[in-house]
């Protein structure tokens, strides 16, 4: 288990990206963090300068994890049970492991105080909150003061990249001056923010009203609260020179969070760099048979330190000071440019190797999009039948009616895992799975479940397995709704994690929608915005921006649940679920003989990313089968306007907790759309009408 996204960690996993053999044999690995990006703290002032794209500054986790054979698990740490050997995680349940190594970053040392004044504080780390922070602050020119606690570089730097942002920044310091190593670099931080016009206050009291704290660091406050033992004022963990935690066995921590004790370093990038292959080489030592000695590190006394000013507007810049020690170069435009240059080269080291080329033949895809095409089902169905045609698509079975007089349906879906992380890929399995119920109007009240767990030790398998079901329950527990019970098997000849579900529910027969026939004068409603196949077809290439998965999956975590009843107040009169034969494909399947739809292109949302990357080329292996969908775009289907080739490929990609297709009346059709955007679908849009 790799607990964090921290630089030591993106090091390991490029090394073992590079050296294959360097990396334990016969170990399933985890990396565990709170976003799928990671930014490098070196670029991080000229990000806030506005220098550089954030893109630029991300290492993208999900796709390093993908090269290395690492699986990615997206989600926030709450905690340490070293006894138990267990990752404490938000929302879910803790992950087991056998071997950990904690690179989790660091915090802002500040302590908000009882006032105003204080608690209002803005932290710099974690950094994601400062920059949405940083962001809104920008979009509010009336008030461009930034009061800034700490006199350290990193407040120093702060400031100068504020100041090129055209915000007004000035350091609050507790004493008489600047806190840096040596008298030079005081004294050229010193000209720099004179140059710039940043005022600094001090011998200010702690009471006083600020609006950002760069006041040194501290480790996340579990990991003391977990029994490690730390460094007293930091918090941070103290471990051998091997990076082992002091006393616990099989367990390491490097970077802003840890601290060698009997090499006390300030927390720096450049020794979370550093420490990455004596934690790759002690890795492989410790899961040799037998294990062998670690090594043991002492690191360089003195961290180079280049401080860029942020580039701001009337100065020679932009400019970088070099304080190696008690030495310190600059500021000049040279030491920048060597900054940028050491930067840029850095972040080269993580870029993927090559991206799908437009035209190339689609990736195997997963999730819905691993379906069978329409094609091949109907011609099976078709023998199948004593009538030699396929029966009529259905989203769910009619099995019976109970003694309240509520029709019982039933339904079943399933397909290979879509991610690595056996919990977040079973909640949307899941999802998917009862989106079939919730198109015809249904509760969901009970599921069972197929699970297919790959190949490996008992151990991992019980692993895979309580996160697999306890993801089916994240759904479940919401709804009321009971998990029955299910099969397990195991996968052979390198099969990957699966599950099948089937799922039952109860509705009223009168408060039950067809998938169709429609009726001339309903209203199209679709719940969410489409384009998932693609995206994950492009995560397969590394042509995906870490931000679109993000957003992707944002969307289909959610529960359409909620929207059962806010169609059926609305007088809804037939639904389906948007899956695996695109939007067209399904679509399709609602309309009756002679009947046909208007579209708008205009009204129909795409996900982040999907139409940029399909008008690349890009697209899901089950998407020229959908193709044959098509042709109804020249019968019962019309557009208000010609549609680009992207748009039409959009409709025909297939979806993994797609959205709800609705027909409601006319008069309906805009109170509903206000309601499921009310109720957290603000993409739902109209997209047509019956004709």
């Amino acid at each position: 288990m790799l607990a964090g996204g921290g630089h030591t960690h993106a090091l390991l996993l490029r090394r073992w990206i590079m050296r294959p053999a360097s990396r334990p044999a016969d170990l399933a690995v985890l990396l565990v963090n709170r976003t799928s990006t990671a930014l490098y703290s070196g670029m991080v002032p000229g990000l806030l300068a506005g220098l550089y794209p954030r893109e630029a500054c991300a290492i993208d986790l999900r796709d390093l994890c993908r090269r290395a054979g690492v699986g990615f698990v997206q989600a926030e740490i709450t905690g340490l049970d070293p006894a138990r050997r267990e990752l404490l995680l938000q929302g879910r349940p803790p992950l087991r492991f056998h071997t950990l190594s904690l690179n989790v970053g660091c915090e802002t040392l500040w302590q908000a105080g009882p006032s105003a004044a204080t608690s209002a504080v803005q932290t710099v780390k974690p950094l994601e909150p400062f920059l949405a922070w940083l962001e809104r602050r920008l979009n509010n020119p009336a008030d461009p003061q930034v009061r800034i606690r700490g006199g350290g570089a990193a407040a120093v730097e702060v400031a100068l990249a504020l100041r090129s942002r055209g915000l007004q920044p000035e350091l609050l310091l507790r004493g008489d001056g600047l806190q840096f190593g040596c008298a030079a670099a005081h004294q050229a931080a010193e000209r720099l923010l004179a140059a710039a016009g940043i005022p600094i206050q001090r011998g200010v009291e702690d009471q006083a009203a600020a609006d950002l704290a760069c006041t040194g660091s501290r480790a996340p406050a579990w990991l003391a609260a977990s029994g490690l033992p730390v460094q007293a004022g930091t918090g941070r963990v103290l471990t051998e020179a091997s990076l082992m935690v002091q006393g616990c066995e099989r367990l390491f921590a490097s970077g802003d969070c840890a601290v060698i004790a009997a090499d006390p370093r300030p927390p720096a990038g450049v020794w979370a760099v550093r420490a990455a292959p004596l934690l790759a080489e002690n890795l492989w030592r410790l899961q040799a048979d037998p294990p062998l000695p670690l090594r043991r590190w002492r690191p360089q006394r003195w961290a180079l330190q280049l401080l860029g000013d942020g580039g701001v507007q009337g100065l020679p810049s932009p400019r970088a000071l070099a304080v190696y020690g008690p030495f310190c170069w600059g500021p000049s435009r040279a030491i920048w440019r060597w900054k940028d240059w050491i930067d840029r080269r850095f972040m080269q080291g993580f870029a993927p190797a090559s991206a799908m080329a437009a035209g190339a033949a689609p990736m195997a895809c997963r999730g819905c999009a691993a379906k069978l095409p329409a094609a091949p089902l109907a011609a099976a169905l078709g023998r199948l039948s004593p009538t030699g045609e396929a029966p009529p698509a259905e989203d769910a079975a009619r099995l019976d009616v109970n003694e309240r007089g509520e029709l019982l349906l039933q339904s079943v879906d399933g397909f290979p895992a879509l991610l690595d992380d056996p919990w977040l890929n079973a909640r949307l399995t899941t999802l998917h799975a009862c989106s079939d119920l919730w198109a015809c109007g249904a509760q969901v009240r009970s599921l069972q479940a197929v699970v297919t767990l790959p190949e490996a030790a008992p151990a991992v398998q019980e692993e895979w397995l309580l996160q697999s079901l306890a993801g089916v329950r994240s759904v479940l527990d919401p709804l009321g709704a009971t998990l029955l019970g299910g099969h397990t098997l195991e996968g052979r000849d390198g099969a990957g994690l699966g599950l099948s579900l089937a799922v039952n529910g109860a509705v009223l027969p009168q408060r039950s929608w067809p998938k169709g026939p429609l009726a001339a004068g309903q209203v199209l409603l679709l719940t969410r915005p489409i384009g998932t196949g693609v995206l994950f077809a492009a995560a397969m290439a590394d042509a995906a921006k870490p931000g679109w998965l993000d957003a992707a999956l944002a969307v289909m975590q959610q529960s359409q649940a909620p929207l059962v009843e806010i169609l059926a107040a609305h007088g809804c009169q037939a639904c389906t679920d948007i899956t695996g034969f695109g939007l067209l494909g399904h679509l399709g399947e609602m309309l009756g003989p002679g009947q046909q739809v208007a579209l708008d292109p205009d009204a129909i949302p795409a996900l982040p990313g999907a139409l940029e990357l399909l008008e690349q080329g890009l697209s899901s292996s089950l998407a020229p089968a959908n193709a044959r969908a098509l042709v109804a775009l020249d019968g019962p289907i019309a557009l208000n306007r010609a549609a680009t080739a992207a748009e039409q490929q959009l409709w025909i990609d297939p979806q993994t907790c797609g959205p709800l297709l609705a027909a409601l009346p006319a008069a309906a059709a805009q109170g509903a759309l206000e309601a499921i955007r009310a109720a957290g679908f603000p993409q739902a849009a109209l997209i047509g009408r019956v004709v």
